[in-house]
């Protein structure tokens, strides 16, 4: 995506690194931190602290070694494409200047640029890449394979971190906050009901389930919700069966069944009665 600089060199043609307007799209140039504003669509929202400061500590001491990417906007401002880790990290040791790459970009390619250069150095957490294949779908209306082709990934492997977004939002977060993986995720996505899968989220956290027992568990649910409403079915067939048996007969009618097995018990209070029911029955 963008070329390496070691020892703040212009890699391409071995010059020293400019300062000042870009003369040309594939040009390193330094710029003014203070001139960099944020992207707007960039996907990626959160920040590991400790890992950020880690970077600052390496630019420290070695420079910035791969430019950022930027989009002339108006006057001398500038909008970041991709390296926003980078400009940080910058920021936090108090740099003033950093290296850059300026190209033209529409609002889509900011995205996709942002996105495939996120995704190459697995910066993104689940749910920010989700959300940026969800972006691309209905911002810019690409299709899942389109979003596949541009990123390089499987369109299964797009559809299934877009379902990530259908879990309620505190299943989201732990998530992003790593407290389960995203193989956890898809497992609970297994359940339809958000409070059931609520429920199983925070049994994951208290008893450190791995994915293959909440696989499991998500099985036992399913096979046993599966039980209850088919049973709750039957029972309720039953009832209509002996709502219209008593109607016709005009007495109290018991059905009970057992596998294929079972009986019927029509009760009756007088010799009138019981001729009654067994004309009717004949």
């Amino acid at each position: 995506m963008s070329s390496l600089i070691p020892n703040k060199l212009n890699k391409e043609n071995n010059t020293p690194l400019q300062k000042g307007s870009f003369a040309s799209s594939g040009e390193v140039v330094k710029i003014p931190l203070e001139s960099v504003v944020p992207n707007p669509k960039q996907p990626r929202k959160y920040f590991d602290e400790n890992n950020l400061k880690e970077l600052a500590e390496s630019i420290k001491e070695h420079g910035v070694i791969q430019p950022i990417i930027v989009t002339k906007i108006n006057g001398n401002k500038y909008e970041l494409i991709a390296g926003e880790r980078r400009l940080e990290a910058s920021k936090l040791i108090g740099l003033k200047e950093i290296p850059a790459i300026a190209r033209l970009a529409t609002s889509q390619q900011k995205l996709e640029l942002a996105l495939v250069e996120n995704i190459q150095r697995h910066n993104l957490n689940p749910i920010e890449e989700a959300k940026a294949y969800q972006k691309l779908q209905n911002e810019f209306n690409l299709t899942q394979e389109e979003i596949a082709k541009r990123t390089g990934k499987s369109r299964s492997a797009i559809a299934n971190i877009i379902r990530l977004l259908e879990l309620p939002i505190e299943i989201q977060r732990g998530i992003i906050e790593e407290k389960i993986t995203e193989g956890h995720a898809r497992a609970i996505l297994g359940l339809e009901n958000p409070e059931k899968q609520r429920a199983l989220y925070e049994l994951i956290l208290k008893n450190n389930l791995t994915v293959r027992a909440v696989e499991n568990k998500v099985r036992e649910i399913t096979v046993h919700t599966h039980k209850r409403k088919t049973s709750k079915q039957a029972d309720s067939y039953i009832r209509d069966l002996e709502d219209n048996i008593q109607e016709k007969l005009g007495t109290k009618v018991q059905i009970k069944k057992q596998g294929s097995s079972g009986k019927i018990t029509i009760d009756f209070y007088s010799e009138e009665e019981f001729e009654k029911i067994i004309g009717l029955l004949k």
